[in-house]
């Protein structure tokens, strides 16, 4: 079950007064980059979220949002910094006499004042609380996931698609193989026949012609790669089938794909062959951009 590293998802979660809502989204990346933006007050739970995370997503660049609301006015606290209210007030009140001005300072001016008032939680059941929050997150990585999932189904289909056209193009290469020799045989006793008059005829060898037509088979023999290719294909439709991550692996697989496809291109001497492997060559690139958004 293959699966793509691109998706979103959306997970909320309401606890008595306490509201939690998980964003996520993912695009294409090597590891597992996590962007995660939450609230001062799961500080605490950083490492613990970020390991759900990965442990469940395995790679992708991944921006994360948490929003977290709690509508009972129990769970705060209203503090007054009473020494910087005095000191401010002192301040103002010297302005005025040295000034010659009104100390007109009011008490709701003086609460705006930087730091004066301050707002922070009671003490938290931090367990408690991550428990509800990784409900969320959850919800929101199983969005993520069957956006994943169906995404990866279609990139797969697609990437079977091109193995099987990879595939008729080696079978039509592997069929036209024998023929380049014969061919090569023929243009070159032909080639002979034009130059050598009925006399010296008499005298040519025909081992040279044998002997010559032999490198030139052994220089264009492409058996092993046509069996790589084999080989190579029945790997990348079992790896596709297979659970877990699977993009690095297919990456790997289209490279040693690409490299047999190549030596069979400068090994042929044949322009049919050589056909055939340019489409084999923008099939694989193709599959590659695939496979690079394969988790």
């Amino acid at each position: 079950m293959a699966y793509s590293m691109t998706g979103y998802g959306r997970g909320e979660r309401i606890f008595d007064s306490r509201r939690y809502t998980v964003e996520i989204k993912s695009v294409n990346s090597r590891y597992c980059d996590i962007n995660l933006r939450l609230p001062r007050i799961f500080n605490f739970a950083d490492a613990r979220i970020r390991k759900l995370v990965s442990d469940r997503l395995i790679r992708g660049k991944i921006d994360m949002f948490i929003n977290y609301e709690d509508n009972n006015s129990e769970g705060t606290e209203v503090v007054i910094n009473e020494g910087l209210a005095r000191a401010y007030s002192d301040a103002v009140r010297k302005i005025a006499e040295s000034t010659g001005r009104e100390d007109d300072l009011a008490a709701s001016r003086l609460s705006a004042y930087p730091d004066i008032i301050t707002v922070r939680q009671t003490e938290l059941d931090e367990d408690s609380l991550y428990s509800e929050l990784e409900q969320a997150v959850n919800d929101a990585v199983d969005g993520m996931m069957e956006m994943r999932h169906m995404e990866g189904a279609s990139l797969t289909s697609d990437i079977l698609t091109k193995v099987d056209g990879l595939e008729t193009l080696r079978n039509e290469i592997a069929a036209r193989s024998p023929e380049v020799v014969a061919d090569y045989r023929q243009r070159l006793s032909d080639r002979i026949d034009v130059l050598l008059t009925d006399e010296k005829r008499d005298f040519y060898d025909e081992s040279r012609l044998a002997a010559e037509v032999a490198v030139f088979a052994d220089k264009c023999c492409i058996d092993e790669e046509m069996k790589r290719m084999v080989s190579h294909f029945a790997q990348a439709r079992k790896i596709l089938a297979s659970d877990g991550s699977i993009g690095k692996k297919m990456d790997f697989l289209i490279q040693e794909i690409n490299r047999e496809i190549n030596t069979t291109g400068s090994k042929a001497n044949d322009i049919e062959i050589t056909n055939r492997v340019l489409k084999m060559k923008n099939l694989v690139e193709e599959m590659r951009e695939q496979v690079q958004n394969l988790v």
